[in-house]
């Protein structure tokens, strides 16, 4: 495919994550030590604490949440739009909801 213009982001090298930099996981791994434990990949956690670059866990989720919420509702609007302009919104579907309809009048008849 054509035009492709670089990476969307740069990806942040995985030195940069230090677990001496992050107060509770550097008590999670003092913890480990005492017990003569170690988790070689208790690094990979230190990103989720660097709230410059990904905000809290909080904000991420908020994100995570209302992200699409713009765009789907401009979209319910122009369905209500196209709805109402074909006729099919406010019950004018010609479903027979709510009127009497052939068969119920003969029903009635025939009692």
């Amino acid at each position: 495919m054509g035009g492709h213009h670089g990476e969307p982001y740069t990806v942040p090298h995985p030195s940069i994550y230090k677990v001496e930099n992050v107060p509770q996981l550097l008590q999670v791994k003092e913890a480990l030590a005492r017990q003569g434990l170690n988790d070689p990949w208790l690094r990979n956690e230190a990103w989720r604490y660097e709230k410059k670059a990904f905000g809290t866990h909080r904000s991420r989720l908020t994100t995570f949440m209302f992200r699409g919420l713009g765009v789907g509702f401009c979209a319910f609007l122009a369905t209500i739009a196209v709805e109402y302009a074909l006729g099919i919104g406010k019950g004018q579907g010609g479903h027979g909801h709510g009127h009497d309809s052939e068969h119920g009048h003969e029903d009635k008849k025939h009692h």
